[in-house]
């Protein structure tokens, strides 16, 4: 192989590492001026494209049917005010259900009775069990 021999530039040299010339301030204007009238034309068909299409689609709207259903607004006002407030008055009115007597059924003799006595009710009495005929008859059927 052949070994190309680099060597380097004689260190007095001035023309050497860097630019022979200043930049001229006419050539960065005039670019800047270019700059800009390219950013104007592109901003002015942009514009263009823009009122062309919205003007098309106003041209091609087509108007709904009378027998569209239209939805109703909700009724004011869109937005929870007093959420801390709210929330309370519902714990409350939960903890009414839960702690009080009231019928739930009036007529079938149903009623509701709070928590912690209808608790120690069922401690007392226990829960309901089935019957083992109940249960032979499940058996049976699975056979």
């Amino acid at each position: 192989m052949t070994e190309i021999e680099h060597r380097a530039a004689p260190s007095g040299d001035p023309g050497v590492g860097h630019e022979p010339s200043d930049l001229k301030p006419r050539n960065i204007a005039l670019f800047a001026v270019a700059l800009a009238g390219a950013l104007g034309l592109v901003l002015a068909v942009s514009y263009w494209i823009f009122e062309y299409n919205a003007a098309r689609q106003a041209r091609n709207q087509v108007p709904p049917s009378p027998l569209a259903h239209t939805r109703e607004p909700t009724p004011e006002p869109h937005l929870q005010v007093h959420a801390a407030e709210d929330l309370q008055e519902t714990r409350a009115a939960e903890n009414a259900l839960l702690n009080g007597y009231g019928w739930v059924d009036k007529e079938a003799g149903i009623i509701r009775i709070p928590i912690e006595k209808a608790i120690d009710v069922l401690a007392k009495k226990g829960l309901p069990v089935r019957s083992e005929g109940g249960m032979q008859k499940a058996e049976g059927g699975k056979q």
